[in-house]
């Protein structure tokens, strides 16, 4: 038998196999079982560093430790030289060297290096494996939970003010769920939002702001729905790179947060609670003289006596607010688990405000088997907002409203009947008493979400990564109105009540590859792809109830007006992505993206966008390494990028059709077009960005710089044109603007001082855009949200003000006429030199600052002590102070503006001709703010239980630098629109918080 097999003429693939399956059983003979253990410390402090991946390079092996940093690796591995790297948040990857021979069982102590300047990062990007910052073409800013622990917050987006280079964050409002605009390298559309794209744990979230109530311009984010002591970092993608990962979504940059998550070991409770006091920083000044004249005729000087009242002091009060917050997280080396539950409270400045937020998150990461993993993910949160009118923008009731048109000699109060009197005058314009608005006014606002993910990742060989995630985020938000009959309102006399709601639903399908490889000694390569799938679908009603009867608050208790909108929007989206690594130092990437969106009509549905970037880690080179140079600066890298992206959701989904309204006329149903004409062939804002800069490290890694300069062309600029009246319509939409921006960034970090029981950590950032728009239809396009006083200009940055401006004499002095009045700029002049003809209008201001900056500064003292400030600068901005407009104006008189006139220092009637006069409200909106400061101590294992106490006392928003007349420069009226921008009209100013809190872990 073994005869015949010998001599039998077997194919010699059979050979082959034979003798590489003998090879096979020598080589998994000589593997061996290993248990690699240890703890990970801090290098300088010598504490335990939790959550600290070890992997074992070269295999799809890794852990993390503990939370007391320890760990455990087994592994079926043959005896030979290996390394494991050790990484971590905040920390300098290391690699430890080690070998495996016949002990079967290693103990390490392995220690990490802080990463002092963040050189050294890890950035995931797009879902896929982590990329050094050292890689990287294009600049991403990174906030970890560390850099927002004391910020003392309500939400994500207002955590992250000042701390990143390139981005304007401004809080329009101070209400107490605020409103938040961000801005990451100026604008990129006028008709489409400017807020970046935001994700969490791979889930694209709804950062919308829509304004169910008509509240003065103000209106929530739904960031402020997620806690921010759930983050645990933050990572801000800029430019035209990010939209070459995450699509056309991303054309205004990405804001990707990734949530805590649990760690192996026992279980870990902590909780924290503080509470929180918010008061008016500044008082308007008000007019206090006590007389006021009897008429407006201005040769007649007669004056009576009048009582004046400090309506301030009757619509502000000092909020008392509570944030508590509790989790548990724990688990095994294959299960991990974090479950945390938060409730916040919070009254405004305004009496009668107040939001509420409170959450459950969980998260759950399972091992399934060495090379796949599941995880997912839920958070639930409801909100509550009783809110306070303030009218203006578009409804003129409200508190603050009511307030500037008051004349502040009538008694706000109400009298003996109970009723409030009209404290404006009334022959020459009505406003609401605002008191009665306080008490009487039931205006709130309420939502439910449900934020859920399923991810699955996959590891089937080495150096490949299949990443899967489905996400989906479910909104329901409602708010109800009622003014109650017999009211002061101009408007609503006979009552008012209102049911608004709005359902979003979002989800998307991502699916993600990445293969990493080395090629040779000395070429590296990562080959990313990936599809997604994304839909949103949104439904909102909107119910508003007239001539109400008495006694019922509800919309069947008067005549409705019904109005209903529906909507779907589809995106389909495709990418790939090569990034060559040569000899460690110099690295190529290119991207192309291919985008499709129901938004737009089929010719200009799909979209392709290119991408290419470089990076060349100049330190790297043995010559520097070895040149004294080294020693100064220790990690230099220059970098440029250039990419393309496309705005697909600037439009709703159907604002490219020509859309009906129903009407009923004689009992017969039918519908009306309405009065914007429908454009087919629009198609996306196209933008292309280039930019270059440096990342580098000085004196070992003490001091490190961040540098980027960009310019961003957008093409094809949707605008909302003007129609001439033989169409039939007023307005439509067309692809006629161009827009650019272009600027630079610094962020500078530095260790002064770093001992083993001192250490005190700066970082700088500084932020200049120069936004400019042309190609405008006319060269001028009004925005009825700033009352027609706002325009895209151009050669002019977008939200500027045109308007009218001083007549002036030759000399350049203002002009006053005959009665020692100023007067408007007009087309010509007479004889005399007085102006005559049509109202000249110009550019008078420009609301975007010509640079904003912040300096932080951190010092920890042993293991015990923190003591954290942080100042914000804004520079160059102009506010179009409405606000003192009215309020100094003679009808109203209720700032100390009018003051002068009654003293008879200036020519009566003088209030009255500035009121028309719209450059004498232009003012400079530059300061300088102490927006955090902060000290905690920390109480390490006050007894066997509890590991950890930190007690802390902390301020935001303390004072500001400023030499602006009104309540805040930090302000804005119309709420998060990406054109009007530094309106001032009676909204509330950012209030003044002091916070104390405990914190415990055990």
């Amino acid at each position: 038998m073994t005869k015949h097999l010998l001599n039998s003429k077997l194919p010699y693939r059979c050979y082959a196999l034979l003798a590489l399956l003998g090879t096979s059983s020598i080589v998994f003979a000589q593997q061996k079982n290993y248990t690699i253990k240890g703890k990970v410390t801090d290098s300088r402090t010598g504490q335990s560093v939790p959550g600290t991946t070890i992997k074992l390079k070269g295999t799809n092996q890794s852990v993390s430790t503990n939370a007391n940093g320890e760990f455990t690796l087994t592994t079926s591995i043959n005896p030979g030289k290996y390394d494991l790297v050790l990484s971590n948040v905040g920390y300098a990857p290391t690699t430890t060297p080690i070998e495996l021979g016949n002990q079967t069982t290693l103990t390490l102590a392995p220690s990490i290096q802080e990463d002092l300047v963040r050189m050294n990062e890890v950035i995931v990007i797009g879902n896929a494996v982590g990329t050094s910052r050292k890689v990287l073409g294009n600049a991403v800013s990174t906030v970890n939970a560390k850099d927002i622990a004391n910020s003392n917050a309500t939400s994500i987006d207002q955590a992250l003010t000042g701390k990143v280079a390139g981005a304007q964050i401004s809080q329009n409002s101070g209400n107490p769920a605020g409103g938040i605009s961000v801005q990451l390298r100026g604008p990129s559309s006028i008709v489409g939002g400017g807020s970046p794209l935001y994700i969490v744990d791979g889930v694209i979230v709804n950062n919308s702001s829509t304004e169910l109530l008509d509240l003065g311009g103000y209106s929530q984010n739904r960031l402020v729905d997620i806690n921010p002591a759930d983050i645990e970092n933050i990572e801000i993608i800029k430019g035209a790179a990010a939209a070459a990962i995450y699509g056309s979504r991303a054309s205004n940059g990405v804001v990707q947060i990734t949530t805590k998550k649990g760690k192996e070991g026992k279980p870990t409770f902590t909780f924290s609670t503080s509470l929180k006091t918010s008061s008016l920083r500044k008082k308007l000044p008000y007019n206090t003289y006590n007389k006021t004249f009897v008429n407006t005729t201005a040769t007649d000087l007669t004056q009576t006596d009048v009582t004046r009242y400090d309506y301030q002091d009757k619509i502000f009060q000092t909020g008392i607010g509570t944030d508590n917050n509790i989790s548990m997280s724990g688990g095994t080396a294959g299960t991990k688990y974090y479950v945390s539950g938060n409730y916040l409270n919070n009254q405004g400045i305004i009496k009668s405000t107040d939001f509420t937020r409170a959450g459950l998150r969980a998260r759950l990461d399972q091992d399934l088997n060495s090379w796949l993993k599941l995880g997912a993910g839920m958070n639930y949160v409801y909100s509550h907002s009783n809110e306070m009118p303030n009218g203006g923008m578009n409804e003129a009731y409200g508190a603050l409203t009511g307030f500037i048109f008051s004349n502040n000699f009538i008694d706000p109060e109400k009298d003996q009947n109970g009723k409030y009197p009209s404290t404006t005058p009334v022959n020459v314009v009505k406003r609401t008493n605002p008191l009665e608005a306080i008490n009487n006014f039931k205006f709130a606002q309420r939502t439910s979400r449900f934020i859920g993910n399923l991810s699955l990742q996959a590891k089937p060989l080495e150096g490949l990564t299949l990443n899967y995630i489905l996400g989906f985020d479910n909104t329901n938000s409602l708010g109800t109105a009622y003014i109650p009959p017999g009211n002061t309102t101009p408007s609503y006399g006979t009552g008012y009540a209102q049911r608004a709601d709005i359902s979003t639903f979002m989800l998307n399908n991502d699916f993600n590859a990445s293969y990493q490889t080395k090629i040779g000694d000395w070429l590296e390569s990562t080959s990313g792809a990936g599809l997604t799938f994304q839909t949103e679908k949104n439904m909102s009603t909107n119910m508003k109830a007239t001539q109400m009867g008495y006694g019922g608050e509800t919309i069947n208790n008067g005549v409705v007006i019904p109005t209903e909108l529906r909507s779907d929007m589809n995106i389909f989206g495709a990418f790939f992505q090569q990034t060559f690594g040569i000899k460690e130092k110099l690295y190529l990437t290119g991207a192309i993206r291919y985008d499709m969106s129901s938004v737009f009509g089929s010719e200009n549905r799909s979209q392709f966008y290119p991408k290419v970037s470089g990076s060349y880690v100049l330190s790297n080179e043995q010559f520097w390494q070895n040149s004294a140079i080294n020693n100064v600066l220790s990690s230099f890298k220059i970098r440029a990028s250039y990419g393309q992206s496309g705005n697909l959701t600037a439009l709703s989904p159907f604002d490219r059709y020509t859309n009906y309204s129903p009407f009923n006329t004689g009992g017969i149903n039918g519908i009306i077009p309405t009065d914007r004409m429908g454009n087919e062939g629009i198609k996306p804002e196209r933008q292309e960005e280039f930019e270059i800069g440096t990342d580098l490290s000085m004196f070992r890694d003490r001091l490190g710089l961040e540098f980027s300069y960009y310019r961003k062309n957008v093409k094809d600029l949707l605008m909302n044109i003007n129609l001439t009246p033989s169409t039939g319509y007023m307005s439509q939409y067309a692809n006629i603007g161009t827009m650019t921006n272009r600027g630079m960034e610094f962020l500078l970090r530095g260790i002064p001082v770093l001992k083993e029981n001192f250490k005190w950590n700066i970082t700088a950032v500084y932020s200049h855009n120069k936004n400019v728009v042309n190609n405008v239809p006319g060269g001028i396009l009004m925005y009825s949200a700033g009352f027609g006083q706002v325009a895209a200009v151009n050669g002019s940055p977008l939200g500027a003000f045109y308007a009218t401006y001083f007549a002036r004499n030759e000399d350049g002095s203002i002009y006053h006429n005959a009665a020692g009045l100023p007067t408007t700029a007009k087309v010509g002049k007479d004889s005399n030199g007085v102006p005559t003809g049509a109202t000249l209008k110009k550019v008078i201001g420009d609301p975007n600052p010509d640079w904003t900056g912040s300096l932080i500064n951190e010092i920890n003292v042993g293991s015990k002590w923190t003591f954290r400030a942080q100042l914000d600068a804004v520079v160059g901005q102009d506010v179009f102070n409405f606000t003192r407009r009215v309020g100094d104006r003679d009808l109203y008189g209720g700032l100390a503006g009018y003051e002068p006139e009654l003293r008879s220092e200036v020519p009566k009637g003088t209030s009255a001709a500035l009121f028309s006069i719209m450059e004498n409200w232009i003012e400079k909106g530059s300061f300088v703010k102490v927006r955090e400061v902060s000290a905690s101590y920390n109480w390490a294992r006050p007894n066997a239980k509890i590991k950890n106490i930190r007690f802390s006392l902390a301020g935001r928003n303390l004072f500001s630098f400023d030499n602006y007349s009104g309540w805040d420069p930090e302000v804005n009226a119309a709420g998060q629109s990406n054109a009007v921008r530094g309106f001032d009209f009676v909204e509330v100013p950012l209030p003044r918080q002091v916070i104390a809190g405990v914190n415990l872990t055990f």
